[in-house]
């Protein structure tokens, strides 16, 4: 059996989970606590933890054709201030070079309340001589300054990078490490740009220590496979990449849960709450897919690509915020932080005689509760402890507990405040749903989710303690993900797809090798990679006449094939008629294929008090899996073929394009190709729709089945 290991490092424990590379089934989860203060770092405990896992399951190291880690280390860094001190080299010439001056100067960077990111500059101007003797000269200076990770910064470098590149190969030369803002982002916009190398370059010196550390100590196991680390998109990428961008791993844990979730779960729209000890990660997935937006840091923007979560203070084992022997609120500090137990996985029969009392973690903080019993036992009133009281966790879930105990330690408590424990309790969880449900609503609205049709899913250890009663009290539905206490884990064991096509061709042809290509991206699509993150490497071997093409990608973050069995066409009307509240008898196939079915809905709305109707052709195009894809409020859809879509292209043209005085409105087009929606929106005119389909649909037989869909751009 073929085997893949995921492993994610979190700040009191380090998981394990082994998955089989057919089925995608768990197959063992091994726990092991987080070795911060190990002389390897983190390493120590990703190798315990792997060695472990192997072991448990019998799992050779042969066996092993996956292995990746998702780790907090860099989101640690930026919100402890455990960063080095940067120097920018700011490179450019005449008025360009001097407005690049302002644009690279960041300053101090406040990454949490009295923590600093710390930069200085020095300026090379490229127009006076000697550049690489003018680089060293600033490298020289930063380093006088105790700079100790270097960013390359000139304007239009996305276009020409030779200064750039020529400023790391210097900074390689005297030792240091160094980041060129093109290799960050190919984006414009040379402030943003600088920041997000400088906040790359701070987490640069420690983030290499940890990988060198992590890969040897993978190969020491005698594992062949190469060990990826966890993305903060959802995918993985190769430890030398972490080595060059290791900003990509800030906030790979929630990404890692969003992925594991997706795996099991045929969710088009829902929240997803990943419930920890202390805090809960809220994200979005609308279509079957996770938000994502540019990450800030410190309060600033920057070029990384990100899931959108979102973080409240509020987990499992949130403690009781109290006043005048009253409940007031709920978190944001957790029990572990107070260095109590939780009183609902302590032994009852050492709650004995219970007082109501008072903690402070730190100087500064509120008064929580914390109940003293005879003997000396301490503990303290949790949000695990009042879901456990209130009937929401279920004794197969993970943060099941003793509800007896809980019940004894809350006695108290509810004495103070004149009413049952399970009113007590429910106070407090009425405070904690009140902070939930304020970011919940907002990323609905942000992403116009119709509250109706989403879905609330919760992952992490923590989840029956939270997500149950916030559903109840948002009033919508709800389940816990499979495998919800390693769900993170299993997202980095399934973070990546990779898939191979080879064909014995004599003399291939440029279209031999682009039809090769092709069939490999098609079929990592298929396989769960998201279009957009798909690389292709192609090669030809003349000796032995073959092409072969090896296609990467990140994993989509939703459902895989292997995990779900294809509904039936009944089925997936049932799906989309439940998706727009309309009976079955209402909707109707318009087409198919193979991978995809586009059903579409016609309603009457009435306007104008009922005085003029406007008939809406609502289409859901729903996978094999029952996940609906693509929601538009009216469109017109038509049944194609790769060698016919032009000609149907030209149909939903002249149907839909719209002509003013301002010019003229060329419709929202979407091609789908099996598992693919190539959006072909925005273009300006009708050729370039064509050219840009026409690229995408390379090598593709000329009777592969198409769907296109079209919205009026006015009125999607």
């Amino acid at each position: 059996m073929k085997v893949r290991i995921g492993i994610d490092v979190g700040g009191t424990f380090t998981d394990a989970v082994a998955i089989d590379n057919d089925t995608y089934e768990l197959i063992g989860t091994v726990k092991v606590p987080t070795t911060h203060t190990a002389k390897e770092g983190v390493a120590a405990g990703i190798v315990q933890v792997l060695h472990k896992v192997m072991e448990q399951c019998s799992i050779k190291p042969e066996d092993v054709v996956f292995i990746a880690h998702g780790t907090t280390q860099a989101t640690n860094a930026l919100l402890e201030g455990d960063v080095a001190k940067v120097g920018v080299i700011t490179l450019g010439s005449g008025l360009q070079g001097a407005k690049s001056k302002g644009d690279t100067t960041m300053g101090d960077i406040e990454l949490a309340p009295g923590k600093y990111l710390v930069s200085c500059n020095e300026y090379v101007d490229t127009a006076a001589g000697d550049v690489e003797a003018a680089i060293n000269q600033a490298v020289e200076k930063l380093k006088s300054q105790q700079c100790t990770s270097i960013v390359a910064a000139e304007a239009f470098s996305v276009d020409d990078p030779t200064n750039e590149n020529l400023a790391v190969k210097v900074c390689s030369e005297h030792g240091l490490p160094a980041t060129a803002t093109n290799d960050i982002s190919k984006l414009y916009g040379l402030k943003i740009r600088t920041r997000t190398a400088v906040v790359n370059a701070s987490i640069m010196p420690k983030m290499l220590e940890a990988a060198n550390m992590t890969e040897q100590s993978i190969k020491g196991a005698d594992i062949q496979s190469p060990l990826m680390v966890m993305r903060c998109d959802g995918g993985v990428m190769t430890v030398d990449e972490v080595r060059n961008r290791p900003i990509l791993t800030i906030l790979s844990g929630p990404a890692a849960g969003v992925a594991g979730a997706l795996m099991y779960e045929k969710l088009t729209d829902g929240i997803f709450f990943e419930v920890g000890g202390t805090s809960t990660d809220i994200s979005c997935v609308k279509d079957g897919k996770v938000m994502v937006q540019y990450a800030e840091v410190g309060g600033h923007k920057t070029y990384l690509n990100s899931l959108d979560v979102r973080t409240v203070g509020i987990g499992g084992g949130s403690m009781v915020q109290i006043r005048d022997g009253k409940a007031v609120d709920t978190g944001p500090r957790s029990a572990h932080i107070a260095g109590l137990d939780y009183e609902v996985y302590t032994d009852p029969d050492k709650i004995v005689e219970p007082r109501l009392t008072t903690v402070k973690p730190t100087p500064t903080d509120p008064e929580y509760a914390c109940i003293e019993c005879a003997g000396g036992v301490r503990v303290s009133l949790t949000m695990a402890g009042a879901a456990n009281i209130a009937g929401y966790v279920r004794p197969e879930d993970y943060a099941y507990g003793n509800v007896e105990a809980a019940r004894k330690a809350w006695q108290p408590l509810a004495d103070s405040m004149g009413c049952t424990v399970e009113e007590a309790a429910r106070k407090v969880l009425d405070y904690a749903a009140a902070k939930n449900s304020k970011v919940a609503s907002q990323l609905m609205k942000d992403y116009k989710m119709d509250p109706r049709t989403t879905i609330f899913v919760g992952g992490g250890g923590g989840a029956a303690a939270v997500v149950p009663h916030l559903a109840e009290t948002m009033q919508h539905k709800h389940h816990l993900a499979k495998n919800a206490p390693v769900i993170s884990t299993i997202g980095v064991a399934l973070a990546m797809v990779r898939d191979m096509v080879e064909r014995s061709v004599t003399n291939p042809t440029q279209d031999d090798i682009i039809s090769v290509r092709r069939e490999a991206e098609l079929k990592a699509i298929q396989n769960g990679a998201a279009p957009g993150t798909v690389e292709v490497s192609v090669e030809v071997d003349t000796q032995r006449n073959i092409v072969r093409a090896v296609a990467v990608g990140a994993t989509e973050l939703r459902s895989k094939d292997r995990l779900h069995k294809a509904l039936s066409e009944e089925e997936l009307l049932k799906v989309v008629a439940e998706n727009l509240n309309a009976p079955v008898s209402e909707l109707s196939v318009v087409a198919r294929n193979g991978s995809m079915t586009a059903v579409q809905c016609e309603k009457v709305e009435k306007r104008l008090f009922g005085l003029m109707k406007k008939s809406v052709k609502q289409l859901r195009l729903v996978d094999e899996e029952g996940v609906i894809r693509l929601q538009k409020n009216n469109a017109l859809v038509r049944q194609s073929t790769v060698g016919t879509w032009q000609n149907d292209l030209d149909w939903l043209l002249e149907e839909l394009t719209v002509y003013n005085d301002g010019g003229t409105n060329l419709p929202n087009m979407y091609v789908v190709l099996g598992k693919r929606i190539i959006d072909l929106s925005g273009m300006q005119s009708p050729e370039q729709i064509v050219s840009l389909g026409n690229v995408e649909l390379a090598g593709c037989g000329q009777q592969e089945p198409l769907i296109l869909a079209a919205t009026k751009r006015v009125d999607t």
